[in-house]
């Protein structure tokens, strides 16, 4: 974790969706680590806290909900910024998402310009 090469963690079982969020993160200057479900997630938050998850909501096993109740349940985790990214558009799925703790909530499809725009944001980096 440094300001200069801020860490993301990200989770989502689709590769493609993965890939390309690993991506532009990447090229972004941040430095990213990324796993294909809620309990990989949980294990890479053992190993290393990230500045940023970014939470896939409907994953197999633990959804990202499920993540995002245990990190804000977890004190040396509860400050963690997170973002969910999913396909879930509902207003009431949105309320859900905040009302758990998140810190964003962008759907599916999104622009990965977008995406981008809020992860600086969240992250305190103007681009």
């Amino acid at each position: 974790m440094s300001p200069e090469h801020p860490s993301v963690l990200v989770a989502d079982d689709d590769p493609d969706i993965r890939d390309l969020v690993v991506f532009k993160l990447q090229q972004a200057g941040y430095e990213v680590r990324a796993v294909e479900d809620g309990t990989a997630a949980l294990g890479a938050l053992e190993d290393a806290i990230p500045d940023l998850v970014v939470l896939d909501v409907m994953m197999p096993g633990l959804s990202g909900l499920d993540v995002l109740r245990q990190i804000r349940a977890t004190e040396r985790l509860s400050s963690v910024k997170v973002l969910l990214l999913t396909a879930r558009a509902r207003d009431t799925d949105v309320d859900d998402g905040y009302s758990t703790g998140a810190d964003e909530y962008v759907t599916k499809p999104f622009s990965p310009r977008e995406l981008l725009h809020r992860v600086n944001s969240l992250l305190g980096r103007g681009r």
